[in-house]
């Protein structure tokens, strides 16, 4: 990938006729460095948020050394571009052959299970192996997540106690509670009520979990939401920790993909057409702006105009409109608002920010569309909850203590890949 100081730059040097997308590596690691910083246990990055190369290398390059996966392909992704990580199978629902494919080709011992038809499932295709990491998935309140996962997955709590007994005997390493409070939690104080509920489970069980894995759904912040302080939930998962039934080796762990990825790519798009308030665009909602479609957030955006030595930044008054995508399918719309100067029009450019999680992650070919490029930006993104947004951020190749100047890291971080256990 080529790199560019900022987005304007590469509309200078070319126009670019098909999507692009704008990856800030220094972004990733960043975001990576604060959670190694701040959260007690460790860290998983949830590939599915962005299973891009870039991604992956960034992340490891930046220390993060575990990875929560969901298939075979995630799997040999990580094993290309983060050889030698931990991987943990945290998909509840898994295939016979992918389990056996995890464990005895790539030496997976951690899997997630929510029914007892998995467990069995889980240990017939291992062999009966005794050395598994078994995570039960526990179904929780999400009231505090934008978008609830809750439903598909997550043993209920009334069953719970049976299957955590049968995980507790079927393994001679490491038995644990898992859960996900739901995808962008605005409430910190969700995590804690999980754990509770969590460890009532436990008590019921009358068994001790060796990890207790919070999962992801940490936010980042867009606009219309903001949420409270990242410190904020940290704060909130100590205490829930703090008040579990849980012995003094067990450890925490957490699944956070939104949160490390979201900063760290935008997308760059053409207007095809202008239809009054509306905007038809080179991409969509098949392509990288499901969200924006399906549940409607209104990204950040900026437009520029012109190609060569005049592309310029268009300023302006700003108004509403709404996107449509390149497909011929009527629901590819994007309602916003999106708030852009009232003259833009046919030909200009359109930065959407904050699509480094579930945009090109989400991407199809549907009606031929979803071809995409690439490209390095090293300015900053155009919201963070690091302290980044608006400032410039140093190349990712540059010391590390001159990033950890940038988001005013106050303790350095432990010995890389150490395991972190309750104190």
């Amino acid at each position: 990938m080529h790199t560019y100081h900022k987005p304007l730059d590469l509309v200078r040097e070319r126009s670019p006729e098909r999507p692009v997308a704008l990856v800030r590596p220094d972004a990733v690691a960043v975001a990576a460095r604060w959670f190694q910083d701040k959260f007690k246990g460790d860290v998983f990055y949830a590939v599915k948020a962005n299973p891009s190369p870039w991604a992956i290398r960034a992340l490891a390059d930046a220390r993060i050394g575990s990875f929560d996966v969901a298939s075979i392909p995630e799997i040999e992704l990580v094993a290309q571009h983060a050889p030698g990580s931990r991987m943990a199978f945290m998909h509840p629902v898994k295939s016979r052959t992918a389990i056996s494919a995890a464990y005895f080709d790539h030496g997976v011992r951690t899997f997630a299970l929510d029914t007892h038809e998995e467990l069995d499932k889980i240990l017939d295709a291992t062999g009966g192996a005794r050395d598994l990491n078994l995570m039960v998935r526990l179904g929780v309140a999400t009231e505090g997540a934008s978008y609830s996962l809750a439903g598909k997955f997550g043993v209920p709590m009334e069953q719970a106690p049976a299957l955590l007994m049968a995980a507790r005997r079927a393994t001679q390493d490491l038995m644990g509670v898992s859960f996900h409070v739901g995808s962008q939690c605005m409430r910190p104080t969700a995590y804690q009520a999980a754990m509770a509920q969590a460890s009532r489970a436990l008590v019921r069980a009358g068994v001790f979990a060796d990890v207790v894995d919070v999962g992801g759904g940490f936010p980042s912040v867009y606009p219309g939401m903001v949420p409270p302080d990242l410190a904020d939930y940290m704060n909130a998962i100590d205490r829930g920790f703090a008040e579990m039934m849980v012995h003094e080796t067990t450890e925490l762990w957490c699944e956070p993909g939104r949160a490390l990825v979201a900063e760290a790519s935008s997308l760059l798009v053409k207007v095809e057409l202008r239809k009054g308030d509306a905007l038809y665009l080179n991409d969509g909602s098949y392509g990288s702006l499901f969200d924006a479609a399906h549940v409607k957030w209104p990204f950040p955006v900026k437009a520029y105009r012109g190609a060569g030595a005049a592309a310029h930044d268009l300023e302006g008054t700003l108004k509403p409109f709404r996107f449509y995508g390149p497909t011929c399918d009527s629901i590819d719309h994007m309602p916003g608002p999106f708030w852009l100067p009232e003259s833009v029009a046919e030909g200009d450019l359109i930065e959407i920010g904050m699509l480094g999680a579930y945009g090109v992650a989400m991407a199809t070919r549907f009606n031929g569309f979803g071809e995409m490029d690439s490209a390095i930006v090293q300015d900053a993104p155009m919201a963070s909850m690091f302290g980044l947004a608006r400032r410039s951020i140093p190349s990712h190749r540059v010391e590390e203590e001159e990033t950890r100047k940038v988001v005013r890291f106050s303790r350095p971080k432990g010995k890389a890949g150490q395991k972190k256990r309750r104190r």
